[in-house]
């Protein structure tokens, strides 16, 4: 293990960062979305940057920050870019998991290459066959995020035993050379997250790189180095909250484009020769940034909870766990909210091609539709939780 990068960065720094690149992320932000996947070159500058190291363990020379200042990196990106955000949202989602699995399989990704990027799809969607030291694995994933740019992927797998029958759930750690890719991106909304199949044919996985998840969902990692604040986070409420951290980015992109349009945009068929001097059109501006203020805030009381319960080795109760996974749909909730609201307050040019209007709009709707994000599940979840009523909606809490 050789780290390469002495000093961290600090939450204001990385920011800094972001806003130095936001620029080049926004030219090719068009380029992004038609080619269906990140351009290179912001890629490139975002790795040189270190922005996909946030998450990564010091050990290798990554920042090993926490939730919150994934939050806002996420969101930061997202105001140039909501594509580019998600990619770099993910990416560093994954290398936070990949700190939980045993150092012997962090080695393999992080050890020659403190840059590596891990695409993951936490549903088991493969064949396993026990063998000696490990499984052969067979199957599809789609939804890989930021398959274009993966040098490994983490891949939801079923535990096999020797007889055939599935004991567990897993997820493997595969390089990128050991994966074909199948180009099935094709949607309306985050185009350039390159969201794409992955697959694998017969492919041999030692068992230092299965992560099991059941145990993970109860903290329980087989990380060697138990004193990293950061890896012993809740599993759930992390890969959860990330999920919204490209949306408070987007969220604020709108609001800002909307409100810097508002002294010279008339308000057709009206006589206000200025959007900015009616008051109906203030009033959705202060409900527009009310909604989106009280995302960030719940956003961040709940990424605090899990930083905290990580500081003082903890781990969350199920209660709070379940709050997390309603906090984390209300804060996409309350976001598709506003962005409605600007839409209406812009009008009709916020769907002209050229307006980055209509692309933050759709990257947000899309983004707002993962599963895990489900503001109904999410609800559901915490309601049970609250009223203690045992008939559990899913395992991933």
């Amino acid at each position: 293990m050789t780290a390469t990068h002495t000093v961290v960065p600090t939450a204001e720094e990385l920011i800094a960062r972001v806003e130095d690149l936001a620029p080049l992320l926004k030219n090719n932000a068009a380029e992004g979305e038609r080619n269906r996947r990140v351009a290179e070159e912001s890629i490139k500058a975002l790795t040189d940057a270190g922005l996909f190291r946030i998450a990564t363990p010091k050990r290798y020379g990554g920042y090993e920050t926490s939730l919150r200042t994934m939050l806002d990196v996420s969101a930061a990106v997202a105001e140039a870019d909501g594509g580019t955000s998600w990619v770099v949202t993910l990416t560093n989602v994954m290398s936070w998991v990949v700190g939980l699995f045993p150092e012997r399989a962090q080695d393999e990704v992080f050890g020659a290459d403190p840059d590596a990027k891990v695409s993951g799809v936490l549903t088991p969607t493969a064949e396993t066959r026990k063998v000696e030291g490990g499984w052969r694995v067979t199957g599809k994933w789609f939804y890989n995020s930021g398959s274009w740019h993966a040098t490994w992927a983490g891949l939801g797998i079923p535990i096999t035993d020797e007889t055939g029958a599935t004991i567990d759930q897993g997820m493997a750690l595969i390089p990128r050379a050991d994966l074909t890719l199948e180009d099935t991106w094709f949607v309306a909304g985050m185009r350039s997250s390159g969201s794409n199949c992955m697959v694998a044919e017969d492919v041999f996985v030692p068992e230092h790189r299965v992560l099991r998840i059941p145990p993970a969902i109860g903290g329980d990692y087989p990380t060697e180095h138990k004193d990293e604040v950061l890896y012993r986070s809740a599993l759930v409420p992390v890969l959860a909250l990330v999920l919204v951290g490209p949306q408070l980015g987007m969220g604020k992109a709108a609001l800002d484009l909307v409100v810097g349009k508002a002294a010279k945009k008339p308000i057709s068929y009206t006589f206000f020769a200025a959007q900015q001097d009616s008051v109906g059109f203030q009033l959705q501006i202060a409900e527009a940034s009310r909604l989106l203020d009280t995302a960030r805030l719940v956003a961040y009381r709940a990424a605090d909870d899990v930083d905290g319960a990580a500081a003082r080795g903890e781990y969350p109760g199920y209660l709070t766990r379940a709050r997390v996974r309603s906090d984390t749909g209300y804060v996409a909730e309350c976001v598709t909210r506003a962005l409605e609201i600007l839409l209406s307050a812009h009008g009709a040019g916020s769907f002209a091609e050229v307006n980055p209007l209509q692309r933050i709009w759709r990257d947000s709707a899309t983004a707002a539709r993962h599963a895990i994000v489900s503001p109904a599940v999410g609800y559901e979840i915490y309601g049970k939780a609250l009223l203690g009523v045992a008939d559990p909606v899913t395992p991933l809490v």
